[in-house]
């Protein structure tokens, strides 16, 4: 038996213990075990993931719904969604909350980039929740799971590179994720509602007076705060689902449409757009450095004889679809208390796809199962990066007691939702049905 492709995982995973960045990780494991295989023609080998990714058209999107994404950030469009949605929900019990939700999924479908979502609703969120009382694991747990929806809701970009690395239409992966992250924002607020009303002291409502102003000012307000980003949603999603535009097309859509509402509301300064810029750069450069190191740790151990492994090991414990299912998506979730999203994706798709089509199970089915798991293991202690994310903004009186304990209901409530979507396909298969028959 080769046991390259067996040492391979611990391998890396002792690097990112290590506290080795995963992209390099991922390219020093390649090169070091390909070295083994090829010798010094593994550099040879190790350029075409470097080619096919520099090359790869459906790639070219991330840098632009990241633009988006940090544009909308970087003005104050945010800022009146939230205040506008408070208007709205802030009198139920847990309003506060429930607005940060409903923030959180609005802006996840306006920029697609997973831990921005956390990070810039957090900063507005945690003061206000706090200014009521909020109970410190509720206010934790909202925050985490509202920014984990950036992995499910379109346009995220961890569907875009879902998409390429499984050869899948990305029109029809983004329709087939819709269903399921509505219902699990209807989840969520269904949770908060039921904590408020049990236990009124955990989420207090906004005073009469903070919400009480003229219908006709607050539908003002709202048309001010919600409309721009709504526009900017359906111009993205419509022209990519209607087929209008290609993913790329779709995405710079979408990055012109942030720059003309920053300089419709006259906040699109040469310092915004410097920024703006700035963090695009940094993070674009960043996956597409794990998107390079994750391609060619998937090549060397295809060479290894790694998938074939993997398939000899599958058709031997004979699991049946369901079981495979079960087997496969519990490899995702362990992978994600270490790795990345990016990395997980990346390394696991190419090997799956090729079990997955002989057992003859639904791709966009599986895709989205696997989206509902990295998302779930995105949130889920000890290794969850939502709550790093929260610790770097999180003043001293939010402690990791109240992180680990508030994400705990939401980890049941996006399992309840993966429960869904195994047993009812149709909530992952029926929207991009209706995209194929147009």
């Amino acid at each position: 038996m080769n046991l390259i492709p067996v040492i391979m995982f611990p391998t890396l995973f002792l690097l990112v213990f290590l506290g080795v960045p995963v992209a390099f990780s991922l390219i020093i494991t390649s090169v070091l075990f390909g070295y083994f295989i090829l010798g010094d023609l593994i550099f040879l080998q190790l350029y075409g993931p470097i080619l096919s990714t520099s090359s790869n058209f459906i790639l070219a999107a991330i840098p632009l719904f990241v633009f988006m994404g940090t544009v909308l950030e970087r003005t104050g469009i945010a800022l009146r969604l939230f205040q506008a949605l408070q208007l709205w929900v802030g009198r139920w019990p847990g309003g506060v909350a429930i607005a940060t939700i409903l923030m959180c999924a609005v802006f996840a479908a306006a920029s697609g980039v997973v831990g921005a979502v956390e990070i810039v609703v957090g900063l507005m969120a945690i003061p206000a929740m706090q200014k009521y009382k909020y109970e410190g694991g509720l206010i934790a747990g909202t925050i985490c799971a509202g920014g984990s929806l950036g992995t499910i809701i379109p346009p995220s970009i961890v569907v875009v590179v879902y998409a390429s690395m499984a050869q899948l239409s990305i029109g029809q992966l983004f329709a087939a994720t819709m269903l399921p992250g509505l219902l699990m924002v209807v989840f969520f607020v269904g949770y908060i509602l039921v904590r408020a009303y049990l236990k009124p002291e955990d989420a207090p409502p906004v005073s009469i007076e903070e919400s009480n102003i003229p219908l006709k000012q607050k539908l003002a307000i709202t048309l001010k705060a919600l409309l721009p980003p709504l526009v900017l949603i359906f111009a993205v999603l419509g022209s990519l689902l209607a087929g209008a535009a290609s993913p790329t097309e779709a995405a710079a859509v979408g990055a012109v449409g942030a720059l003309l509402l920053a300089a419709m509301f006259k906040e699109l300064t040469l310092k915004t757009l410097k920024a703006a810029l700035s963090v695009t750069v940094r993070v674009t450069a960043m996956i597409m450095l794990i998107v390079v190191g994750g391609t060619m740790f998937t090549s060397v151990f295809a060479l290894a004889g790694g998938g074939q492994m993997i398939r000899d090991l599958v058709a031997n414990a004979e699991f049946g679809q369901f079981g495979l299912i079960l087997f496969l998506l519990g490899i995702v979730f362990i992978a994600g208390f270490v790795l990345d999203w990016i990395s997980i994706v990346l390394i696991c798709i190419p090997i799956f796809i090729p079990i997955i089509d002989t057992a003859g199970i639904n791709q966009i089915w599986f895709a989205v199962m696997v989206m509902v798991v990295i998302q779930t293991s995105y949130l889920t202690p000890p290794m969850a990066p939502s709550i790093f994310y929260l610790r770097s903004i999180a003043p001293p009186s939010l402690t990791y007691k109240h992180m680990y304990r508030g994400v705990i209901p939401f980890v049941l409530i996006q399992l309840l939702v993966l429960l869904v979507v195994a047993t009812i396909p149709g909530v992952a298969t029926y929207l991009p049905t209706l995209l194929v028959g147009l």
